[in-house]
């Protein structure tokens, strides 16, 4: 007796099917979530403004006192919130093929510590927003340049060393931040605590942040392909024809420049790089086509609404937004981890 079987491409197709209607769902979804993270940080504050005024200063902005509050407070920090949470989760989808690791996050090189460290040496001394700014972009730079120069000899490059590398300076930078705190005046001590639990009150103008953000998120949606293969393993990418070694050094550029225009930008903000792409990946999606755009919109939404929440929880008081990423993810990511097979 004959046993029908379905063709091999036909089948094909619907194993195709199920992921891209599952990505599309996520862009819907993950979209309208994006629009309503800026609209609530727009709306919400400790100068009441309703949704209907926010709408109709959007659509008709005329001068006044809620057109002021709204693009001069709230719209610059909601912007500069966003990019900063999607560089995160962007640096996090990197660094976690980049190095095959589930923990990889946009810290396990040190750049958070070395930009830390410069932001809480410029501080001591009494620099204003720029100088600080500046300072922390020097160290993590040079934070950057001293895992490269470890890591990189001679053409040869080596995953593991930078892992162990990024870890080993994380300690010692995090050593020398505790010194400073012991030694700094105490009138800047409770500055430097929040930048170092994340703060997006001294932000300057998001543009440039943006920028790197649309960039690198074009270049890594082009290289998603070759992404997808090294995700399998590095012989198995070099046997298909990946030229390993440069898209090694690219990954590690395009994730190190993230995290520092994230950590200059927004200071210290922890667990958005390492639960973002978890949470996508949890839902299904693994091509890094679907998936850096999706961690993007994920991460920006999060530390978005975390931010609303930081500056309205207490208000007039603001709270670092690192506390309210914690809040946040941590239960959301303990019931994707609790519904996973």
């Amino acid at each position: 007796m004959s046993v029908s079987r379905e063709p091999p491409a036909v089948s094909s197709r619907f194993a195709l099917a199920a992921p891209r209607a599952r990505a599309a769902w996520l862009f819907l979804v993950l979209g309208l979530a994006s629009v309503a993270s800026l609209l609530a940080a727009l709306t919400f504050g400790s100068f009441p403004v309703d949704v209907v005024h926010v709408i109709d200063s959007i659509v008709f902005p005329l001068p006044g006192v809620v057109h002021d509050v709204i693009w001069n407070l709230r719209a610059p920090r909601a912007l500069a919130a966003f990019a900063c949470g999607g560089l995160l989760a962007l640096a996090g989808t990197l660094l976690q093929v980049l190095l095959r690791n589930a923990l990889a996050d946009p810290y396990v090189l040190g750049v958070s510590g070395g930009a830390s460290l410069g932001a809480l040496l410029a501080l001591t001394v009494g620099a204003g927003a720029a100088a600080m700014s500046l300072a922390a972009f020097a160290g993590a730079v040079g934070a950057i340049v001293i895992v490269f120069g470890l890591t990189y000899r001679a053409g040869d490059w080596n995953v593991y060393r930078l892992l162990l590398t990024g870890v080993v300076l994380s300690a010692g930078l995090s050593a020398l931040i505790s010194l400073t705190l012991v030694l700094a005046p105490d009138a800047q001590l409770k500055g430097m605590l929040f930048w170092l639990m994340g703060d997006l009150s001294q932000s300057a103008s998001a543009a440039p942040a943006w920028l790197v953000l649309i960039a690198l998120t074009v270049l890594a949606i082009a290289a998603s392909l070759r992404l997808d293969l090294f995700a399998l393993g590095e012989l198995k990418a070099r046997s298909l024809g990946v030229a390993v070694g440069p898209l090694q050094i690219g990954v590690f550029a395009a994730a190190a420049l993230a995290t520092v225009t994230a950590v200059v930008l927004g200071g210290a903000i922890g667990f958005i790089g390492l639960m973002a792409p978890h949470a996508i990946r949890l839902a299904g999606i693994a091509q890094h086509r679907a998936l850096v755009p999706l961690s993007v919109l994920l991460g920006g939404s999060l530390l978005t609404i975390a931010d609303t929440a930081a500056r309205t929880a207490w208000a007039p008081q603001q709270l670092p937004v690192g506390i309210f990423t914690a809040l946040i993810g941590v239960p959301a990511m303990l019931f994707l981890l609790g519904r996973s097979r």
